[in-house]
């Protein structure tokens, strides 16, 4: 066991609370960056390498095929093992949004190819799903159990946003528990079904579950409606039958009252680590629990846990995810007069010794990251596109630093995003915004001013515009100037484009040789026209 401080390099801004680690094919991979993909990497998964107590990122591709993924915070992530033909990937449900909206998609990655230099594209597919499908969600869990030669993925928890009907303009960023269900998905046709039972009463969130053959544990949560952290174990059985699945529930006397911690798995068997997060809202739970799924079934025991630093003992919050082979990472905020240049604190804890666990499989486990310590990200909105480069450009890529992601290429935030301040007296706060016009569904309405270098997006409701003035602009093609630039009375109407006609001229040749005419003297001129006459 270890703890060994490592050192970001121009990239400890991206590692934030609610980033997910992957790892795939003897690689690790981070997903959920802060904000939306940028212009370095725009599927926003990156590689992370580890050496010499450095951290390091590469920008990692998608394949042509790849459909988009939104940089999601907090979702549920699993591992697929292969299966019957299936490389093995990762499926990725729910999770928030830079925009804070929620998302109830499902989307499968994979490893697309792998070139020189260890260059790794992957393929990412959203899944598509029918039936009584699990709605938008975050910090719920997503596992993987096997039963009967079949396979299904069962989803517990989270919390999402008040219903429609009950949302007002107080408690409109207002989240709660989902219901207390368990949705099962078959990963062979999409089928999703619902299943209530009587030991699950109260919605949980940032939970752990832990899954074995056709068996996952759900360990500690946080329910939102009474403010607790019971130390609780619910043992679910799933049997995948031939019609519908058969679910059974069992609530266990042993258990963590834990939210938001880390499962790191050590060894080939089903024996996980359990270190880091929260005993309450305001105390890191800094101990370590050992816990052994068999077929007997579980078993908690407390571990020795590592010499935390002065950093994280004193820190308000921490995050992290697993890397694999008994290691985890660990991320705490940096605080300090004057603040450091850092953002976070980095630390790679190791629970087994180097070469014990080669060759196992990954994670199994689904751990959560609480968004409640931070403040909403903001959104990117970058039109430019990334093009990979060819093998034969990336020389020694994987050692240098041609590939690797420098933040400090990046262009600032609050410039380029899109909830910027768009003039003096802008009052529309993307943390605590509320609809104010009826079209508005996600976000709120901008429009765009001609005027400037390029111009510039304005807010609609800070330049206090009718919403059918709105709708005539967004739906017209006239120009709009802002209240800095002129205002209402200065629209006009955009001027068609003038396509200018093509002038088609012949083509002449660069050299144009005329007839061959030889070349005659006097005499020879006598002789032939003695000859022909």
């Amino acid at each position: 066991m270890s703890l060994q401080p490592l050192t970001a390099v121009n990239c400890g801004s991206l590692l934030q609370p609610g980033c997910s680690l992957l790892q795939l094919d003897g690689d690790i991979f981070l997903f959920g960056q802060k904000g939306w993909p940028k212009r370095s990497c725009p599927t926003g998964v990156f590689g992370v390498r580890l050496k010499h107590g450095e951290l390091k990122l590469r920008p990692i591709s998608f394949s042509n095929d790849s459909c988009y993924l939104p940089p999601l915070r907090c979702p549920a992530v699993t591992r697929l093992e292969p299966h019957d033909g299936h490389p093995e990937g990762y499926l990725i449900h729910g999770g928030r949004t830079p925009n804070n909206e929620i998302s109830s998609s499902l989307y499968l990655l994979t490893l697309d190819s792998r070139g020189c230099n260890r260059k790794v594209t992957l393929r990412c597919q959203e899944r598509e799903l029918v039936g009584e499908q699990p709605g938008p969600r975050y910090g719920h869990t997503l596992s993987v159990v096997h039963s009967l030669g079949k396979r299904a993925c069962v989803v517990f928890g989270g919390r999402s946003y008040m219903p429609a009907g009950e949302r007002s303009t107080e408690n409109w960023n207002s989240v709660v528990d989902c219901p207390p269900q368990v949705f099962i998905i078959d990963l062979e046709f999409g089928c999703c079904s619902t299943h209530t039972l009587p030991e699950l009463t109260d919605g949980q969130s940032f939970h752990l579950a832990l899954a074995r053959d056709d068996c996952v544990y759900f360990l500690g949560g946080h329910t939102l409606s009474s403010d607790s952290r019971p130390p609780r174990v619910f043992c679910l059985r799933v049997e995948l039958l031939q019609g519908s699945p058969l679910l059974s529930c069992e609530h266990l006397d042993t258990g963590l009252s834990i939210t938001s911690a880390i499962a790191t798995r050590v060894g080939p068997s089903h024996e996980y680590i359990v270190l880091g997060g929260y005993q309450s809202e305001t105390q890191k739970r800094m101990e370590c629990s050992s816990v052994v799924l068999d077929d007997s079934g579980i078993s908690i025991e407390p571990r020795e846990a590592p010499q935390w630093t002065g950093e994280i003992s004193h820190s308000h919050t921490w995050f992290g995810g697993s890397l694999g082979g008994g290691s985890a990472l660990i991320g705490v905020p940096s605080e300090g007069r004057p603040a450091p240049p850092e953002a976070h604190y980095f630390y790679q804890v190791c629970f087994q010794k180097e070469g014990e666990g080669e060759g196992e499989d990954g994670n199994q486990g689904c751990s959560q990251e609480s968004t409640d310590f931070e403040d909403s990200a903001p959104l990117e909105d970058s039109e430019e596109l990334y093009f990979g480069r060819e093998p034969h450009e990336l020389e020694d890529s994987s050692e240098g630093e041609g590939d690797t992601y420098n933040e400090e290429d990046e262009e600032d935030e609050s410039q380029t995003g899109y909830w910027v301040k768009c003039c003096l007296g802008c009052q529309v706060d993307p943390n605590t915004w509320e609809p104010y016009y009826s079209t508005e569904l996600l976000r709120p309405a901008m429009i765009y001013c001609s005027k400037g270098e390029g111009g510039h997006w304005v807010h609609a409701q800070c330049m206090e515009l009718t919403e059918g003035l709105l709708v005539r602009l967004s739906q017209g093609n006239g120009k709009y100037f802002c209240l800095d630039h002129g205002g209402l009375p200065r629209q006009e109407m955009t001027p068609p484009r003038q396509v200018l006609p093509l002038k088609r001229s012949p083509m002449k040749p660069q050299h144009r040789k005329g007839p061959m005419m030889p070349k005659m003297t006097p005499a020879k001129k006598r002789f032939f026209r003695r000859l022909f006459e």
